[in-house]
């Protein structure tokens, strides 16, 4: 006999989904975060500029183009563009949950909580 598949939510912050666990069972309705560290560091206007800036970005572009979070990071910062890269990755997740952004490996959509290795963003057009 199997299991009935936990309830799940899109953290604010990172972007990532999570299942239901019992410490939050009097308070899953309120529950916002995945975790301790993103609670403490929430999102907040530099969060939403980055989301703005990746929207920018592939909005410029013709038809179907993509873009590689390193190139978003590059344009915030040149030198130590290394150091945004997981923050980009974060907005661009938080873009996916939102139905705007598609992350792709290999030319096909994957799930952004199990792609790893290099991905390329891609805007959701109307088909």
């Amino acid at each position: 006999m199997s299991r009935a598949p936990l309830p799940r939510r899109t953290c604010e912050c990172c972007g990532r989904t999570f299942a239901w666990r019992r410490k939050w069972a009097r308070d899953w309705e309120n529950v916002r975060y995945c975790s301790d560290r993103c609670r403490r560091s929430g999102t907040g206007a530099a969060d939403r500029r980055l989301e703005a800036c990746i929207l920018d970005r592939l909005g410029g572009r013709p038809g179907r183009s993509t873009t590689c979070p390193s190139e978003i990071a590059r344009t915030i910062d040149p030198a130590d563009w290394r150091d945004h890269l997981e923050a980009v990755r974060c907005a661009a997740r938080r873009l996916v949950a939102a139905g705007r952004l598609e992350f792709l490996q290999n030319g096909r959509a994957v799930d952004p909580d199990t792609a790893r290795g290099p991905i390329r963003l891609r805007l959701v057009r109307d088909r």
